[in-house]
């Protein structure tokens, strides 16, 4: 068991609960904590239905048999044989049909069912329901791409070429000022997208700004059970937030005077304000299921969306095994642009998700804003943290709260100093600031625990997990949160001070902070173990402390004891990253209409930046050390430079089709990204490193020899006709790194142009080091980072 791995202790608790917890046991409590409340919500699950659950089947639909007039009736043909029912059963039991991105169906089928259809011809794959998550202004500003104005090409594009970015999540209100369609022209005819009614949402509340709005439900349903329609919205009335904030953080329009509860106030707008927005409505109240996702980017194709961006992630597996995978390889095919969220697993190594190489793979950044507050203690000293909380319960600056926290000791958290509730004692904390730690249940309940009990604030503090990363939150009282070095110094200060004292202020909105950006702590970190040689995440964006729209229903904190109710919230996460580049992939769309999927990547890639704000290397918010591309990937998105990259490194679905042949996958499970039967290997790269990526990742065997690895790479150029590019080479450690040729000489547009990078290893190093690949043609920097990694013989 992993579990045993990470935590020794958790295999003897379980087998004896009983058993006090101290030592080892103590030091994984919040690992147990989240581990049995999982177990909990499984057990619950399979206690809704134990006889059958959703499975989805791709099908070769070449292979029809021609008695059959429709593919449908020969689905239910399979499910009749395969379940030993009768034909209107079987019909029922198929939730849905897949035709675009995927050729399949998803079934209610029980395991031994679902064992027997797989013996059938013509089934590729069977592969069973997966619960996805949702990982979760200034930004346009911090980006460069605030002015109308000095940038006026960039909505102009938008304008001409129509980009309709659809957004899977959940849902959209409808009425917020971020989708008003003043001055937009009528919804272009090739859009084939409808708005679909329901409780809470008309015809009406689409428009030329939303021009599509659909729901998938049917998945959730079959495994949680019929949705209460008087307590949630069977429409795609987003009653979460989350689903609004993302589709405004795309293509809000400008919003002036946004703000939250009087924090960031300023114009909110979207990356691509001109460009429409498509709802495709996948979350409900008790999750998102991988049917409903997989048929939302299956209807998004049809529709005709331009690109999609998808916050959402239910970890790593094989690519013929993850449907989201599937389905955005196929949009890849259809010319669709896939961006989703990489997790927010971080800081933990190999913590992404949404891997595949045909997808963007996006972190998450500070901005250089923050909302500054302060702890000032009874010995006079002043610790900096952030707070976004506006309410009558303040604290007076001229006078000291007691101080207290419920941990046993400093450095590993136990239930009392984690906040969850239960755990507080009125009769220790009433009347008094709570110093809580970070982790397990959510910040902001935390807050309302200490509120329960009587406290009149709360410090949160970060544990060596979170290190020095600020995230701001709406709380229910006066609380800050501060990095793990002040929160060590709180806790220490009242260990040695029976009477310990403090007091929080709150100091509003502050731009210009340095350094910035800064990778988030919460950013899920590389390396791609499905494939180390596709260096992953792919880039990073703005995702911590993000203002856009939000939803009528929904507090801004999220609590169900939270009633107020804002325009505006503040969030952050990978899902705030995710639409960023949604939005600036549109503007890309939109300027160079006949870019593949791979080039508008390749482009955000190589122009993305590694130094921050005060000039010196990108850093970790959890360790305040140099970040590396396994934390930024390519590094931070520019998307103006973006719009003129000057190569590309493009890559056709053949292209990704050959690099699967190199995965060791059998033919029946390449047959999953095939749809037809006449594509097949061609064996036409050495390896997966050979893959045209526009980052480059030398996985090298760690031998006593001097052993020299060969990558390829071919430019294409979308820059001036006449042009010539040198390379500069800044080479990782341990190894030798030679480009041939040096010189890349282009005649004409489009042109391509290839070049081989030889490794040499030099010094073999037991961990993997960076470096970068660049070319130079006195206007552009096409920039490629470069990871070694050596690997022990097999």
């Amino acid at each position: 068991m992993r579990l045993a791995l990470l935590c020794p202790a958790f295999a003897s608790f379980i087998s004896s609960p009983s058993l006090p917890m101290t030592g080892s046991s103590a030091r994984c409590l919040p690992l147990l904590l989240a581990v049995l409340h999982f177990i909990s919500s499984l057990g619950n699950a399979d206690a809704h239905n134990h006889s059958t659950k959703t499975y989805i089947v791709q099908m070769a639909k070449s292979e029809m048999p021609t008695s059959f007039s429709h593919h449908l009736n020969w689905y239910a043909s399979l499910v009749q044989s395969s379940a030993n029912s009768g034909e209107n059963e079987a019909t029922k039991r198929i939730i849905y049909s897949y035709e675009h991105a995927f050729h399949g169906f998803a079934v209610l089928l029980s395991e031994a069912e679902a064992e027997h259809l797989e013996a059938y011809a013509g089934v590729v794959n069977i592969l069973p329901e997966t619960a996805y998550n949702l990982h979760t202004t200034r930004s346009p500003e911090f980006l460069g791409i605030e002015s109308e104005t000095t940038n006026s090409d960039l909505p102009t594009a938008v304008a001409e070429h129509d980009v309709i970015v659809g957004v899977l999540d959940t849902g959209i209100w409808p009425e917020s000022p971020s989708f008003g369609d003043r001055g937009m022209s009528p919804v272009p005819r090739r859009w084939k997208g409808v708005c679909e009614t329901g409780r809470g949402f008309t015809l009406s509340n689409c428009n030329r700004k939303i021009v599509g709005a659909r729901i998938f439900y049917r998945g959730y349903e079959a495994a949680t059970g019929a949705i209460d329609e008087k307590a949630e919205y069977k429409s795609p009335r987003d009653q979460d937030g989350h689903g609004t904030h993302t589709a405004a953080t795309v293509v809000g329009v400008p919003v002036a005077g946004a703000n939250l509860l009087g924090y960031a106030r300023g114009t909110a707008r979207g990356m691509a304000p001109r460009a429409r927005i498509a709802a495709y409505k996948v979350c409900w109240s008790g999750g998102c299921f991988s049917s409903d996702i997989l048929a939302a980017v299956d209807q998004a194709v049809a529709d005709g969306v331009d690109v999609l961006s998808i916050s959402l992630g239910g970890g790593i597996s094989s690519y013929y095994r993850d449907s989201l995978s599937v389905a955005a390889f196929g949009a890849m095919e259809q010319g669709v642009f896939v961006a989703c969220s990489a997790g927010n697993g971080g800081p933990d190594p190999i913590s992404l998700t949404n891997v595949s190489p045909w997808i963007a793979t996006v972190g998450a950044s500070t901005m250089d804003r923050d909302f500054p507050a302060t702890v000032r203690l009874g010995n006079g000293v002043n610790l900096t943290g952030v707070s976004l909380y506006k309410g009558l319960r303040n604290l007076s600056q001229q006078r000291q709260y007691s101080l207290v926290y419920m941990g046993a000791n400093l450095t590993n958290p136990d239930p009392r100093s984690l906040c969850l509730e239960g755990t507080l004692d009125p009769r220790f904390v009433s009347g008094k600031i709570v110093i809580c730690d970070r982790g397990v249940s959510p910040r902001v309940e935390k807050g309302q625990v200490v509120k329960q009990a009587g406290g009149v604030g709360m410090i949160l503090a970060n544990t060596a997990a979170n290190g020095e990363e600020l995230v701001a939150d709406s709380h229910l009282l006066p609380a800050v949160a501060v990095g793990g070095t002040a929160g060590t110094a709180i806790k220490r200060y009242i260990n040695i001070n029976p009477h310990a004292t403090a007091t929080l202020t709150f100091e509003g909105t502050k731009v210009g902070i340095r350094p910035s950006p800064v990778v988030a702590a919460f950013s899920s970190r590389g390396p791609n173990f499905l494939t180390l040689e596709i260096l992953k995440p792919d880039m990073v964006a703005p995702g911590v402390n993000i203002l856009a729209a939000w939803s009528g229903d929904a507090s801004p904190s999220g609590l169900a004891v939270d009633l107020r109710r804002v325009g505006f919230n503040i969030l952050s996460g990978t899902s705030m990253s995710c639409p960023h580049v949604g939005g600036i992939a549109a503007l890309l769309k939109a300027r160079h209409p006949n870019w593949s999927p791979a080039a508008i990547k390749s482009a955000l890639m190589t122009t993305a930046y590694v130094h921050d704000n005060t000039l010196q290397p990108l850093r970790d918010a959890a360790t305040t050390a140099q970040s590396t591309p396994y934390d930024h990937g390519a590094g931070h998105i520019h998307p103006l430079k973006a719009l003129d990259p000057g190569l590309v490194y493009d890559i056709s679905p053949n292209d990704y089709f050959e690099f699967l042949c190199t995965q060791k996958l059998t033919p029946i499970q390449l047959k999953v990204f095939t749809k037809t039967s006449n594509r097949s290997c061609k064996h036409s790269l050495a390896s997966a490193g050979d893959l045209n990526y526009p980052a480059i990742s030398a996985v090298i065997p760690d031998t006593n020899t001097s052993t020299l690895l060969q990558l390829h790479r071919t430019v294409t150029n979308v820059g001036r006709a006449n042009s010539t590019y040198h390379v500069k080479i800044s080479p990782p450690r341990g190894a030798e790194v030679v480009v041939e040729p040096t010189v890349l000489r282009f005649s004409r547009q489009n042109q391509k142009l290839s070049y081989t990078v030889s490794f040499r290893t030099k010094a073999t190093q037991s961990t993997p080091e960076f470096g970068a690949l660049t070319w130079h043609d006195g206007t552009h920097s096409v920039r490629s980072p470069v990871a070694i990694t050596w690997l022990p013989p097999s």
